[in-house]
């Protein structure tokens, strides 16, 4: 295989200011938990506490921006109108209750935390979670949420009662974004969380029908499906046990993440369809990934020598791993150490 010529891992060498350290967590998706498994927030408790020890400035997470699905929806034609309503959050009820749509609300989030105070109000707060919210940016609304008194969670400035109910509903909702993410960044006093998934990157062209596509794929998953079986069984134990960290540690183990991606996209690269399916199939992973790492890279252009933690599914942290530490100036947490 051909190699690059220019060798890009020694430009940083004479790096003047710190460097900025990346962790990148492989997670569960807590809304997918095995049958039996009754997920509780304080299971996390555990996990928070190494994860707070770290104590990121800045925390990432598995969820589309509002200004992607924004995009999304304004060209039907290339990115589905399902896809839209499975990843991107309703607005509708905080543009009511605001006046702002999308893009208005965008801008004045940028706009309030430019200068956003060390002590700020619990009106700030309720307001700026309200902004969160129009902006298609639950997470972040549930983190100054979060860092309210209990007793000022309630409606006032920019909150009605529906999104006051809705932020309610999300307090021990079985997401990461939520229950990992944003209540580490209100622990930590952090102002929000970084939504940086992306499902413009994985829009390739199928080679067919979507249900021959389907077929395809599922059949190499299942033939690859007994090599991996054991380390889903024991992922499956933990959760049910409700052993939180314990699961962690397994699932960012590298040998655990090596099968993973194996039985996954190894699986894929075997396809002998003459549609070429798993590497379409492939494609589309690691056209996804760039543009998550893209704008994971974004994020740390405007915090240079910070301490980061992505959250992110497990599947995607080897990619994550080798892109974003082959960035200049970043250099790659060990999760095992991080979570031991």
């Amino acid at each position: 295989m051909a190699q690059a010529q220019v060798d890009l891992d020694v430009l940083d060498r004479d790096l003047a200011g710190p460097r900025t350290q990346v962790l990148v967590l492989g997670s569960v998706h807590l809304s997918q938990l095995p049958e039996g498994a009754d997920f509780k927030p304080d299971s996390l408790q555990p996990l928070l506490e190494k994860l707070a020890a770290y104590r990121p400035d800045v925390i990432t997470i598995e969820a589309l921006s509002g200004e992607t699905c924004d995009l999304m929806k304004r060209h039907p034609t290339v990115y589905l109108p399902e896809d839209v309503d499975t990843y991107c959050p309703d607005t509708a009820k905080a543009e009511t209750a605001t006046g702002l749509d999308v893009p208005a609300a965008i801008a004045e989030v940028r706009r309030i935390l430019q200068a956003w105070p060390d002590q700020p109000s619990d009106a700030q707060r309720r307001h700026l979670a309200a902004l969160f919210l129009a902006a298609g940016d639950p997470a972040s609304a549930m983190v100054q949420w979060w860092q309210l008194p209990e007793a000022a969670r309630h409606a006032g400035d920019g909150l009605d009662e529906v999104l006051v109910q809705g932020l309610r509903a999300r307090e021990d909702r079985g997401n990461e974004n939520d229950q990992i993410a944003a209540r580490l960044a209100a622990r930590l006093g952090l102002p929000r969380v970084y939504p940086v998934d992306d499902h413009t990157g994985d829009s390739v062209d199928l080679g067919g029908t979507p249900e021959a596509y389907g077929k395809a794929i599922s059949a190499l998953w299942a033939a690859a499906a007994p090599r991996a079986k054991p380390m889903r069984d024991r992922e499956d134990a933990l959760a049910r046990q409700g052993e939180m960290l314990a699961l962690y540690r397994f699932i960012n183990a590298p040998g655990n993440l090596q099968r993973r991606v194996e039985s996954d996209f190894g699986a894929a690269l075997r396809d002998t369809s003459p549609q070429h399916f798993g590497q379409r199939y492939v494609a589309g992973w690691e056209g996804r990934n760039l543009h998550m790492v893209a704008n994971i890279r974004r994020v740390l252009g405007d915090h240079p020598g910070t301490r980061a933690l992505a959250v992110v599914g497990a599947t995607h942290k080897p990619w994550f791993d080798s892109l974003l530490g082959q960035m200049q100036g970043v250099e790659i947490v060990d999760a095992g150490r991080a979570l031991e």
